[in-house]
């Protein structure tokens, strides 16, 4: 099938590269699908999810990976005593005033992608079986295979060099042969995954919606908009009735553009595909000359990686060439990546009341495409911002101590905290509920305020909960915790997924924010104005949050707002009988998206200012 990108003579370096690197699992994610040929090669051995943003590519792609074998067609055989495709090939086809290709895409409608007799045909042929799978003649996977069969037939009888983005002047010899519909080529095998699934949707919405183990990107390389190139087999697969205008009758709705096909966009939005993945192992296919420079993916993709390790091999192909093909000099190669995605949610050694270590994979979910510099406005245990991906993180925390321990825990090998760890816990006999021996160490702290001790009372102390008095002096009770194992992997594990880390010790509202650029992204994890907790009731040594610090707060955030910024608030409108009146307001006033997160004991939000992948979201309480 002429189709640009189609993977059919590059299946089997593929199928090569996934054995040389033993790439295994149960699923298999196509979410570029195109004409299916990589989701149909694989799918004997897994569960298929495939996608592609144009309807006739998720049909075509239906056809090959529901079916594991030409459908028998029992029940239209048993009516029509006839093979569908002799059927169609057989009948007289006639011209009916409704049909939309003739009187379009013919010389009947001024335009020449098909002859008016081969149009008629496909007219009567897409609009029979419609019919037919109405009545119940067809199940869905012949529907598909049908479908999909009709639209590979068609492209073999166009009038084009190989897109519908123009017609040939003068007729192609094969254009004018009559048409014939064929069945379509697919995968023999015994038997497919009756789960396997085709989605028609945007990959960077899907990929917020769906995981598995094995995500396979092949996405479009060039310049060529796809919903411009397979317009005409759009409409057909569709047979809506578009609105189409110009020389080739493109459809009016235009709504398809793609993020992959515009060099100011690609790598943002490949980006966010990487980031969204829920995958253990990635497959991309590429070429040298994509819109993307290849040394500027594999960095990215880098970012990503498990130990940064992205493996890369070339395969020598030639160039499909049509009106948007690469100038470029240098010999056209495709390009296979792998990566072993680093899916992990790294959580804080330090136990810290309001930590968002529970909610960061859905966090996730709702970041921007790519995020210049993230700032951790209120970083307590810096749970958000060390599982964040950007070009440099800022960890900002006013309250002095949690600011000096957190940095000391990155800033400071694991081995040597474990070793002082376990050191101090041993000569001071601490364990878990014996206050005598606790509140000799508390006092020891109070003396010295070294760092690793306050983390050290922080493992025993009650509900591990950090408060000082007055005087800024440690002064939690024993509780019944202790230190373990989890501490020190968590300890081994603290290492942030961005490269570049800074550290500020200030009031959040006192940093300037046009200092960075409208690719930052600030987020603030206030205490919770509603909510009773030890951190934010002004008696422990701090300020204490009230309507006062929420009113300067949302005043701060709608500067940042007006100053074309971006911003993640997370915060609680509804809690025990209770609303949260300035926040709500707030946010209807300026329209702002709210989305629910799931948590175990109360209705979290996160509130933001810039457009979600995907549309807006807004809860419903």
């Amino acid at each position: 099938m002429r189709y640009i990108g189609n993977k059919t003579r590059l299946v089997n370096n593929i199928i090569d590269f996934f054995s040389d690197n033993k790439i295994k699992g149960e699923s298999f994610c196509d979410i570029f699908s195109g004409t299916g040929s990589v989701a149909d090669a694989f799918k004997h051995n897994y569960k298929i999810i495939a996608n592609d943003f144009l309807v006739c590519s998720s049909v075509i792609t239906k056809a090959k990976i529901y079916n594991n074998n030409k459908p028998t067609f029992e029940k239209f055989r048993n009516t029509y005593n006839n093979d569908p495709f002799d059927y169609f090939g057989k009948k007289t086809h006639e011209y009916k005033n409704h049909y939309f290709v003739t009187n379009n895409y013919s010389p009947k409608g001024g335009r020449k992608f098909f002859s008016e007799e081969n149009a008629i045909v496909i007219d009567s042929i897409r609009i029979e079986i419609e019919e037919l799978y109405k009545n119940l003649i067809f199940n869905e996977k012949e529907y598909y295979f049908l479908l999909g069969s009709l639209i590979e037939s068609i492209m073999r009888f166009s009038n084009t060099s190989g897109t519908y983005e123009a017609f040939l002047k003068e007729w192609d010899r094969r254009s004018l042969k009559k048409f014939r519909f064929l069945p379509m080529e697919i995968n023999n095998c015994k038997s497919i995954n009756k789960e396997n699934l085709v989605y028609n949707e945007d990959a960077n919405s899907l990929i917020r919606k769906i995981s598995g183990d094995i995500l396979y990107i092949d996405p479009p390389y060039t310049v060529t908009e796809y919903s411009s190139a397979y317009h005409v087999l759009e409409t057909i697969a569709k047979y809506d009735y578009p609105g189409i205008a110009g020389i080739t009758g493109r459809r009016t709705e235009n709504d398809k553009k793609s993020h992959y096909t515009r060099e100011k966009t690609a790598l943002f939005a490949f980006e966010d595909l990487i980031r969204q993945a829920q995958f253990n192992d990635i497959v991309i296919s590429y070429s040298n000359q994509s819109v993307i420079p290849l040394d500027e993916l594999e960095k990215m993709l880098s970012s990503y990686a498990i130990d940064g390790k992205v493996i890369k091999s070339l395969v020598d192909y030639r160039e499909y060439k049509n009106i948007h093909s690469s100038q470029k000099g240098d010999k056209l190669f495709e390009v296979l990546l792998y990566i072993k995605k680093n899916n992990e949610i790294i959580k804080s050694p330090l136990n810290y009341s309001g930590s968002k270590n529970d909610l960061m994979q859905q966090m996730i979910k709702y970041l921007p495409e790519h995020i210049s510099s993230f700032v951790d406005m209120m970083g307590g245990a810096f749970n958000v911002g060390v599982n964040i991906v950007a070009e440099k993180v800022v960890y900002n925390e006013y309250n002095p101590f949690v600011y000096k321990l957190v940095k000391k825990l990155l800033n400071t090998d694991s081995k040597e905290i474990i070793e002082y760890l376990d050191k101090t816990v041993d000569s001071y006999n601490l364990e878990k509920g014996n206050s005598e021996k606790y509140n000799i160490f508390r006092n020891k702290y109070n003396k010295s305020k070294k760092d690793l001790d306050l983390f050290i009372l922080t493992m025993f102390c009650f509900q591990n909960q950090i408060r000082f008095n007055s005087k800024l002096n440690f002064n939690t009770p024993v509780g019944n915790c202790a230190y373990n194992g989890t501490i020190s992997d968590r300890l081994k594990k603290f290492k942030p997924k961005s490269k570049k880390i800074y550290f500020l010790n200030k009031d959040c509202l006192k940093i300037n924010f046009n200092e960075y650029d409208e690719q930052a992204l600030f987020y603030f994890d206030p205490p919770y104005f509603i909510t009773n907790a030890t951190y934010n009731d002004g008696k422990r040594g701090f300020n204490g949050w009230n309507a006062d610090s929420e009113a300067k707060l949302l005043k701060h955030l709608t500067a940042l707002h007006d100053s074309g910024r971006r911003f993640i608030l997370s915060n609680i409108i509804y809690h025990k009988n209770k609303t949260n009146h300035l926040l709500l307001e707030w946010i209807e006033s300026h329209n702002f998206n709210i989305i629910e997160l799931d948590h175990s004991i109360r209705k979290e939000v996160i509130i933001t200012n810039y457009n979600l992948i995907g549309g807006k979201r807004i809860c419903k309480f």
